[in-house]
């Protein structure tokens, strides 16, 4: 007899599907000569406002630690993707923001995105996309 295998549980699902998007990106962003980043630092450029963010926010919306935003944020500062401005709201606080590089690489990403969207339609048929789309962006109290 064969053990039929166990059942992956939703978030494991979910781990899945988004490296497969990270993996094609990041993919896709190498062919193209970009600078190469981390999945860490793909992570912290999706979570990014354009007027800037803390590392403290960045380090929640993420859910990892301070320390391994801090050293993401300095990774693409020294590849000068990103920079450190002063926080008009904190004197203490420094805001991270994208520089022009990192804007055009934010865009390049972007439009990756939506070709691999495209890609997984092809694949599963569009109306499963948007059902999935709709479900991840409903309220989950």
């Amino acid at each position: 007899m064969t053990k039929e295998p166990a059942r992956r549980n939703l978030p494991q699902l979910l781990g899945e599907a988004r490296r497969w998007f990270e993996d094609g990106l990041l993919a896709a962003m190498d062919a193209a000569g970009a600078t190469p980043v981390s999945p860490t630092q793909v992570q912290l450029f999706a979570v990014l406002d354009d007027e800037g963010t803390t590392v403290s926010e960045l380090a929640r919306r993420m859910g990892v630690t301070r320390q391994t935003a801090h050293q993401a944020v300095h990774g693409l500062v020294d590849a000068g993707l990103l920079a450190q401005i002063p926080d008009p709201a904190s004197a203490r606080q420094r805001l991270i923001r994208r520089t022009p590089k990192g804007e055009r690489a934010h865009r390049e990403a972007e439009a990756v995105l939506a070709r691999l969207e495209e890609r997984l339609a092809e694949r599963i048929g569009r109306d499963a996309v948007d059902a999935l789309r709709a479900a991840l962006e409903a309220s989950w109290g």
